[in-house]
C-alpha cells in the first residue's frame, strides 16, 4: 500500500536556517496493516505524515501510494490524491463547528471528482452509512459543537473514510481523549481494519501503539525501527 524510499526533506532549502527534517526514510506498509509510527516531539513524525498524507512534498526518493508514484505531482494532482486515496484524522478533529455530523462526513464527498457522477441524495445516504459504521448515526443532524470529545472524533473518522481511502492516517488522534474514550476510539479504528482498511497512527502513546501489528519508531529524521 505505501512504500517510501530514500525519502529526505529538508525546510528552507538554499537559506542560513536550512534544517533537513528527514534523512533517507525508507519503510512499507503492506495492504490491510494497521501500523504505529512513534517517536519524541521532533523526530520527524510529523513531516513524515504530511508527505504520506500528499500535504507536503519531498527533496528526494520515491514515494508510492496504491500503486501509485507521488514524484512530482502537480498540487491540483496531489489534492485529487488526498481526497480520494488518503482519508486524514488529525488530533484536534478540524471540523467545521457550526456543520451537523452529516454536513461533515458529506465535505469530502461532495468535493470528489466522482461527486459530478454521483446525485447529492446518493452522496448524503453515504455519509450516513459512514456514521452508522462509527456508531453515530443519530447523531447526523447534531452540529459538531454540541458533541462531546470521542463524539467528534468520531465523527471526524466518518468524514475521513466517506471516499473510501486506500489509506487511513491519523495524526495521534486520541491524545486529547480520556483513556475510556481512547478505548472506544481504537476499537473503531480496529473495526475498520478487519474491513480492510490500511491504518498509519501517529502517537506518543504506547499503549496505543501497542494494539497495532507493527511499531514503526523515528528518531531525528531517521527509523530506528
Amino acid at each position: 500500500m505505501v512504500k517510501l524510499e530514500n525519502i529526505v526533506k529538508t525546510y528552507n532549502r538554499g537559506r542560513s536556517n536550512a534544517f533537513e527534517a528527514l534523512h533517507g526514510v525508507s519503510l512499507e506498509v503492506g495492504d490491510g496493516e494497521m501500523v504505529a509510527i512513534v517517536g519524541t516531539s521532533g523526530a520527524g513524525k510529523s513531516t513524515l505524515l504530511h508527505i504520506l498524507a500528499c500535504i507536503d512534498g519531498y527533496d528526494s526518493g520515491e514515494y508510492v501510494i496504491d500503486g501509485e508514484l507521488i514524484g512530482r505531482l502537480s498540487e491540483r494532482k496531489m489534492a485529487a490524491i488526498r481526497n480520494e486515496k488518503v482519508g486524514m484524522i488529525m488530533q484536534d478533529f478540524a471540523l467545521v463547528e457550526g456543520f451537523t455530523a452529516l454536513e461533515n462526513v458529506m465535505i469530502p464527498l461532495d468535493f470528489a471528482a466522482r461527486a459530478r457522477r454521483k446525485r447529492r441524495r446518493d452522496r448524503r445516504e453515504t455519509a450516513l452509512k459512514m456514521l452508522e459504521l462509527v456508531q453515530m448515526r443519530e447523531f447526523a443532524h447534531k452540529p459538531v459543537n454540541n458533541l462531546s470529545g470521542g463524539q467528534k472524533q468520531r465523527v471526524a473518522i466518518a468524514r475521513a473514510i466517506a471516499n473510501e481511502p486506500a489509506l487511513v492516517l491519523a495524526d495521534e488522534p486520541t491524545g486529547a481523549l480520556d483513556s475510556k474514550t481512547t478505548r472506544e476510539i481504537m476499537k473503531v479504528f480496529r473495526d475498520l481494519n478487519k474491513r480492510g482498511k490500511t491504518v498509519l497512527i501517529v502517537t506518543h502513546d504506547q499503549a496505543v501503539a501497542k494494539q497495532c501489528d507493527r511499531i514503526i519508531e523515528i528518531s531525528d529524521g531517521v527509523i530506528v525501527e
